[in-house]
């Protein structure tokens, strides 16, 4: 049995622009990116607190386009969408950030990930055009939540080989 990390992610806000998360997870840098990045996996680990995820669609190329919408527990749908600007795997992406919710709040988000020692360390950055629009994002609970996802599915799938 995989031992679950669980531990708390390590949020930052090293200015008035950005939010830096970062966070361990005890499974191989390719598995850890293909959750990431793969629409079967993105589906299990996308809502943050088990919401239904109405959407996932991704385009996993420089130019191409991603868009996901979870509908909440009350009934309110929440969806993300942008471009990627780069992508590297299984080291690296880069896209645009729109919240439908935040009208005119954009970021561009990138996704690191550095492999050692078979524990895979995970920097999600999202710089904000705007401090006003940093200060829609005054939680992190979500993000934070959806990583969780991820380690679960991760642990899943490494008892399975």
């Amino acid at each position: 049995m995989t031992p679950k990390r669980h531990g708390p992610a390590l949020t930052e806000f090293p200015n008035d622009l950005e939010i830096v998360l970062t966070r361990e997870f005890d499974a191989p840098i390719q598995l850890v990116f293909d959750v990431l990045t793969k629409p079967e996996h993105l589906i299990k680990t996308l809502a943050p607190y088990e919401e239904e995820v109405t959407v996932c669609s991704i385009d996993l190329r420089v130019g191409g386009d991603y868009h996901f919408v979870f509908v909440t527990g009350d009934g309110r749908e929440c969806s993300f969408r942008g471009t990627f600007l780069e992508v590297d795997p299984p080291t690296r992406t880069v896209q645009t950030w729109l919240f439908d919710g935040w009208p005119g709040v954009e970021a561009i988000e990138s996704v690191e990930l550095r492999e050692a020692d078979g524990v895979t360390k995970l920097t999600h950055r999202l710089a904000f055009r705007d401090k006003a629009g940093r200060d829609h994002m005054t939680k992190t609970d979500g993000l934070e939540a959806n990583y969780d996802n991820v380690e679960d599915l991760l642990s899943s799938l490494l008892d399975q080989e």
